[in-house]
C-alpha cells in the first residue's frame, strides 16, 4: 500500500511541477500583463493543488493534511485578490509589466 501512495505522490507532485513550469513559460512568453496574469494564476493554482493532493497521503496525521489544504485555499483566495488588483491597474492604463 505504501508503494501505491508513494507512486501517487510522485505522479501528482510531478504533474504540479509541470503546471508550474507551464505558468512560468506563459509568464515569460505572453505579450501583455492580462494574458500573463491569466496564465500564471490558473497554472499556479492547479499546480499547487496537485502538489498538495500528492503530499496529503505522506503527512503524519489528519491535522497536517487539513493545514496543507487550508494553505492551498488561502493561496487561491489571495491569488484571486491580487489578480483582480493587477487587472484593475492594467485596465486603468498603467501596465505594470509592459
Amino acid at each position: 500500500m505504501t508503494t501505491l501512495l508513494d507512486l501517487w505522490t510522485v505522479v501528482l507532485v510531478s504533474a504540479g511541477a509541470v503546471f508550474y513550469l507551464a505558468g512560468t513559460v506563459g509568464l515569460l512568453r505572453f505579450p501583455n500583463a492580462l494574458t500573463r496574469l491569466h496564465a500564471l494564476t490558473k497554472a499556479d493554482n492547479l499546480g499547487l493543488g496537485l502538489v498538495v493532493l500528492g503530499l496529503v497521503p505522506q503527512v503524519g496525521g489528519v491535522i497536517i493534511g487539513i493545514k496543507l489544504v487550508a494553505v492551498w485555499l488561502l493561496v487561491m483566495v489571495s491569488g484571486a485578490c491580487v489578480a483582480q488588483l493587477i487587472a484593475r491597474l492594467v485596465r486603468h492604463g498603467s501596465d505594470p509589466a509592459p
